[in-house]
């Protein structure tokens, strides 16, 4: 018998829309599989089997009455537990939010719910989503499925993981610095960045309004472009949120996946190289360039000199939005409430509430954050960073008028051990170092397998940038690539994956 778990999203909705297996079937062996594996993996904070084989039913139901369903109706997905659901708790990784129910569905959780998507539950995060490693999360960390001793990535690391374990089909993410593109880098999985407010954030809980969007993570470049076409789109309850129509990114993966890049222009970001770059991510780069050149693509050397200012302006940017955004968890309207015995005033119950709830990646990035839109400091901190960002994405726009897209490694490193990087900082910040210029500017970008390391063994990324809107790039060059990849390393990456230990 076929296992489901190991079926792609796109062939799953094929099964379940020919009547060859049920959306109950195929649900249930992902509960199954969780149930499994997820102990030792831990990418779930939450599941709903209940309502996961609920909403599965409806699906056969809707089949059975000769409804046409969804391209993607009966698949089942994991979501990060940074989205609104009425019906299951949404953390955030943090104890300040542990147990909260909100009342009402994001836009995306109602857009998947309406396309017969089945959301298994809620996957870990760093708290808040601040961290590359999903260590900081409130509720311990995530494991990498390709080595249970190293880290998922992050801050959506219990969303790739899900992937990558055969836990679920597809999973949403959020990606502020690159925490949809890291996570996917190092577990051999396909993540995307849309672009900014081409994907709504209303009841995506805020990190950094400015540089947040959620956006589709799967385990093929087809199966992510379905994905992102059911979530896309505009929606008036975002101020953000782009009213232009969807780019044709389905259409883009079927195309690429004949694997003709002929004409295609692709520049080779100079400054994303070099010192500090593991020796086999910068091999599986090259070679990755190779076979996009091989398959008629025309390849130059493009600077973007402003991009080694990226990360220093995140980090300012960032922790000041995050100072902002977290004001609100104060102990006064919703969530951990501590030190309200009555005899304690209202700002001691926020700060007693505040030191419990929050981690210290958290605490640290408030503090930061707040130092930097002080009086005195705003305009010597906050205001430069600003001016980074401008030149940031004035680079994108003078590269893009030479080239059609750019590419780098997703990640300097391959996963790192577990707790290697837990007493420093700016070595977890560099993680981040390729992925942030794209969240300052706004434009579209993604990661796509591309190859192992020689040294461990472990998946590294590629990254792709497109301009704003022009999304389908992205999944032209993803579909191509993974192709090529697919036929020089005789199959799907995932597929040289240890087999987890399954629990009896």
């Amino acid at each position: 018998m076929t296992d489901l778990t190991r079926l792609t999203a796109a062939e799953l909705a094929a099964t379940v829309a020919s009547g060859e297996s049920s959306a109950v079937e195929v649900t249930q062996a992902h509960l199954d599989r969780i149930a499994a594996v997820d102990t030792a993996v831990h990418a779930f904070l939450h599941v709903e089997a209940d309502g996961a084989l609920a909403a599965a039913k409806a699906v056969d139901e809707r089949r059975a009455r000769g409804e046409p369903l969804s391209p993607l109706a009966g698949v089942p997905l994991a979501l990060k537990d940074v989205f609104t659901t009425a019906d299951m708790p949404t953390t955030c990784g943090s104890k300040i939010l542990d147990g909260w129910r909100p009342p009402y569905d994001a836009t995306v959780t109602r857009l998947l719910r309406e396309a017969g998507i089945v959301i298994l539950g809620k996957t870990n995060l760093d708290e808040f989503a601040m961290g590359s490693s999903t260590e900081n999360s409130a509720f311990g960390p995530t494991h990498n499925p390709w080595d249970l001793g190293r880290i998922p990535g992050g801050s959506g690391g219990g969303s790739s993981a899900a992937l990558a374990s055969y836990q679920a089909a597809l999973a949403i993410g959020t990606d502020t610095g690159g925490s949809i593109r890291q996570p996917a880098a190092v577990t051999g999985t396909v993540g995307v960045k849309p672009t900014y407010g081409g994907v709504s954030r209303y009841g995506l809980v805020a990190c950094a309004s400015s540089l947040d969007q959620g956006g589709p993570c799967a385990r093929t470049v087809l199966d992510a472009a379905l994905l992102h076409e059911v979530i896309a789109g505009h929606d008036p309850m975002d101020a953000t949120s782009i009213d232009r129509p969807v780019p044709a990114v389905v259409a883009a993966a079927r195309r690429g996946a004949g694997g003709d890049l002929a004409g295609l222009r692709i520049g080779i970001v100079r400054e994303f190289a070099g010192e500090g770059y593991q020796a086999g991510v910068l091999a599986r780069f090259r070679g990755a360039v190779e076979l996009l050149d091989e398959l008629g693509a025309e390849v130059a050397e493009v600077s973007c000199p402003s991009f080694t200012y990226g990360l220093p302006a995140y980090y300012l940017i960032l922790p000041s939005e995050v100072s902002s955004n977290l004001a609100r968890f104060d102990g006064m309207r919703y969530g951990l409430r501590v030190g309200d015995e009555g005899a304690r005033s209202a700002e001691e119950v926020m700060s007693l509430t505040r030191g419990k709830g929050f981690g210290a990646e958290a605490k640290r990035r408030i503090m930061l954050g707040t130092y930097a839109l002080s009086s005195g400091y705003y305009e010597a901190y906050y205001g430069q960073a600003q001016k980074v960002r401008t030149l940031i994405s004035r680079d994108f726009e003078r590269a893009f008028q030479t080239v059609d897209v750019l590419v780098s490694p997703t990640t300097p490193t391959t996963a790192f051990p577990i707790g290697e990087r837990a007493d420093d900082p700016l070595a977890m910040y560099m993680a981040d170092l390729c992925t942030i210029p794209s969240n300052l500017a706004g434009n579209a970008a993604a990661s796509f397998p591309c190859g192992l390391a020689d040294e461990d063994g472990l998946p590294v990324g590629l990254q792709v940038m497109a301009p704003v809107l022009a999304d389908d790039r992205l999944y032209l060059v993803g579909a191509a690539l993974e192709h090529a990849v697919v036929e020089r390393w005789g199959g799907p990456l995932l597929s040289r994956a240890p087999e987890l230990e399954v629990v009896a």
